[in-house]
């Protein structure tokens, strides 16, 4: 087994390397053109509607990246440490799909006609109506098994409202339109959404973060993590709300992004071994820099409509997973 390399130079590297792909989505366009050589040649009109376009299109779409992809990896390593569960992720407590059923709902009434903040206010709401109905069939003092139970039927609930909306939409472009929606990208976002968001983000981020010295103790075991001195229902009830709020808000504005939560925490736990609080924060880099690297490959197409983001990283993220399986049968046949 190699040896955990230190976790300072570990966040120091994530941290440049994120910084870079952050510096890297402003500035380069679709085809890989970066708008800094348009600026030579423009006049001076020309100039300010392409510092509109870096300002109000290019610079939120990084943003939201770096925000949802941190999110993603923070609350995906966060779950795995409280569930001791190398399979759990964002969408396994009902998450995801909640935040995708409040936003589908906005479009199907037409609500998002009214006002662009409604679909990330209805994601939210998903996503919290999600955790109050998890916390309500898991009970007070939950066993780490009825959780993932109820998380896997209020996914599957939420998975067949969200078909039914489909399949009664009054018309084949709304259909189409949560299609497309829920295949996840950052496009045609703007910096009122990421104001929007960022404060739910953070809360949950912050509830996250302070489960830290607890899921230590609970790798343990749970009655050692009792002798220590923390409530395994006050962990559980910090990690959930803070993965439903953080997770909501991501949702909520870029649709479903998978398996950043789930693979990002296994590249990190090479690098800096399995302590889960060891996890947490390069989690959230390498999450946020995978976003990034991710949504840059999209833009390469010059030709035909962008690829969306969600299926990006299903692309990258399916074959590694499965790399993954075969790596662990081959070390524990």
């Amino acid at each position: 087994m190699t040896r955990p390399l230190n976790i300072w130079t570990v966040n120091l590297g994530l941290a440049a390397l994120t910084l870079a792909l952050l510096a890297a989505s402003v500035y380069f366009g679709r085809g890989g053109e970066l708008l800094t050589e348009k600026f030579r040649t423009m006049s001076q009109i020309d100039r300010e509607l392409a510092w509109l376009v870096l300002t109000e299109v290019r610079l939120p779409r990084a943003l939201l990246g770096l925000l949802v992809g941190a999110t993603l990896g923070l609350t995906g390593a966060g779950l795995q440490g409280l569930l001791r569960n190398p399979l759990a992720e964002p969408g396994l407590i009902g998450a995801s799909s909640g935040a995708a059923l409040g936003a589908v709902l906005v479009f199907y009434f037409g609500m998002a006609v009214g006002s662009a903040m409604l679909v990330p206010l209805g994601g939210i709401a998903g996503a919290l109506a999600a955790l109050a109905t998890l916390y309500l069939l898991a009970g007070r003092n939950p066993s780490i098994v009825t959780i993932i139970l109820a998380g896997v039927a209020i996914s599957a609930f939420c998975g067949a409202l969200t078909s039914l909306a489909l399949n009664l939409s009054p018309s084949p472009y709304a259909a189409l339109e949560i299609v497309f929606w829920m295949l996840g990208s950052l496009t045609d976002r703007s910096m009122a959404q990421v104001w929007f968001v960022l404060p739910f983000m953070f809360v949950g981020w912050l509830l996250v973060l302070s489960t830290a010295r607890a899921l230590d103790a609970l790798s343990l075991g749970e009655d050692t993590a009792a002798t220590l001195g923390f409530s395994r229902r006050s962990v559980t009830l910090r990690a959930i709300a803070g993965t439903g709020l953080a997770v909501g808000a991501a949702v909520s504005v870029t649709g479903v992004i998978g398996f950043v939560g789930l693979v990002v925490p296994h590249l990190m736990r090479s690098l800096v071994g399995p302590r889960p609080a060891a996890l947490l924060v390069p989690s959230a880099l390498a999450g946020a820099a995978l976003v990034l690297a991710a949504d840059l490959l999209v833009r390469l197409p010059t030709g035909g409509p962008e690829p969306k983001l969600g299926v990006v990283t299903a692309l990258i993220g399916a074959p590694f997973f499965l790399w993954l399986i075969l790596k662990t049968r081959r070390e524990h046949p």
